[in-house]
């Protein structure tokens, strides 16, 4: 069974009056969605991505994965953002946030490219040390500063390791079709190249190549991932609020922004959903962000951070609002003991799963926050699997696109995360940068 979203948390914050208000706002997104007549109609290409996907490209990933799998140790991904999140997020949502300790007939994946850490890049140079590897270096243009440095440092490891000639079947490419830096190096040096296609932005782009080819060198099931996907396009091709889950979370979303709750905190109770909070993080933060407007996207994995962040949300600021994704099964299971002596008081728990432990504090901490001021939205998912995962995904992106238009800005652009670019090349002494640099330096005295 599909994502089911459950609102019987939104007593008291939400009257059935409102979604009434909203309803012909949300037909208005959807419309300007599906005829591509909104803001940033042209990068709106995942939209019926789980049908269209280029089906020989696919098959190339899963061959190439196969490859990767038998040819190396160690398998590094190069990218920052949405490059190289999403990827990340469903494997170890799939697999484990312990995956590179676990994993037996596939190669450990490291990450790299998305920091200027010097420390970082040194350390994982250190752990390839006496390895195979293998390398994707994922960047539309090639030119972006992060990753660009770790590929120009694995490139010359490999050369090293491999000769250039042999280097070939260890660099793998993920880019732009036909133009830029990284395009051009590819085909000129033979490296494998896939698409970063140009009608989709970075952050929706988990279910391409640059998501694909990561998620299958670990092994999980691409196939299944975009069954999912499209199970969702099916489900939410509509817009209707009151049966479309998708938009009524979109729509919920800005029902209480607009009551003054600025802050969303996507809330799970299991630890390998880590990554994919810092996915939806920046899936509606780089979204969203705009025009001094937007939902600022924060999470906690709990019960952990009930012992952190809990007294802020119990108590705290009236600003926020919950958005719990519940799993109804866990991948392993554990069940609790006796203790003859019960020296920690815990024989009540004999017997219990800790599934069952885990559902009882998700249902506890809904009700006391519930209780402090703080509106719930509970998605309900079957289980931790691939096809889940692709529906989740498609659900989170298209609820994006329609809140974004609901809170009337381009859900798919990100002209902010230019200015920290234009400043560092400056500082840095690029040319053409010349002016700035000096006025820059000024301020910085």
């Amino acid at each position: 069974m599909p994502t089911i979203l459950s609102d019987k948390h939104l007593q008291g914050f939400i009257r059935d009056n409102e979604y009434k208000g909203i309803e012909n706002q949300v037909k208005a997104a959807h419309q300007a969605l599906h005829t591509k007549k909104g803001l940033g109609q042209e990068f709106t290409g995942w939209l019926t991505l789980p049908y269209d996907y280029d089906k020989d490209e696919f098959a190339r990933i899963k061959t190439a994965a196969k490859k990767i799998q038998q040819n190396c140790d160690i398998f590094v991904v190069i990218g920052i953002g949405g490059s190289y999140l999403g990827a990340r997020a469903a494997i170890e949502f799939l697999k484990s946030p312990n995956y590179n300790a676990l994993c037996k007939d596939t190669p450990q994946i490291y990450y790299t490219g998305n920091s200027i850490s010097s420390n970082a890049l040194a350390e994982l140079l250190e752990i390839c040390e006496g390895k195979e590897i293998s390398v994707n270096m994922i960047s539309k243009s090639g030119t972006t500063t992060e990753p660009a440095i770790a590929f120009r440092v694995f490139r010359e490891l490999l050369e090293k390791k491999y000769g250039k000639e042999g280097m070939k079947d260890h660099i793998f490419c993920t880019t732009d079709k036909a133009k830029g830096t990284l395009k051009s190096l590819a085909d000129r040096e033979g490296y494998e190249t896939f698409v970063v296609p140009d009608d989709i932005g970075g952050r929706y782009s988990v279910l391409t190549a640059v998501g694909l080819l990561p998620i299958a060198v670990a092994g999980a099931d691409i196939d299944a991932l975009m069954r999912g996907a499209k199970e969702a396009a099916d489900k939410f091709n509509n817009d209707d609020l009151y049966t479309n889950d998708c938009y009524k979370y979109a729509a919920i979303r800005n029902l209480l922004y607009r009551k003054g709750k600025s802050t969303e905190i996507l809330v799970s109770y299991e630890p390998a959903f880590t990554l994919m909070n810092e996915w939806f993080k920046q899936l509606y933060g780089e979204s969203e962000g705009k025009d001094n407007k937007g939902i600022f996207p924060a999470s906690v994995i709990f019960s952990t951070d009930l012992h952190s962040m809990g007294q802020f949300i119990q108590d705290g600021s009236r600003n926020l609002f919950e958005t719990v994704v519940l799993f109804d099964q866990c991948q392993r299971e554990i069940i609790i003991g006796n203790d003859p002596e019960n020296l920690d008081k815990l024989n009540f728990l004999e017997g219990k799963t800790m599934a069952y432990i885990n559902r009882k504090a998700c249902e506890g901490t809904i009700l006391a926050h519930n209780d402090g001021g703080v509106p719930n939205i509970v998605l309900n998912v079957a289980k931790m699997d691939e096809f889940e995962l692709g529906y989740l995904i498609y659900f989170f992106e298209k609820a994006c696109a329609i809140s974004g238009y609901l809170l009337g800005v381009n859900p798919f652009d990100q002209p902010g995360v230019e200015s920290y670019k234009k400043n560092m090349f400056a500082l840095l002494g690029k040319e053409g940068f010349e002016d700035r640099k000096a006025e820059l330096e000024a301020r910085l005295k």
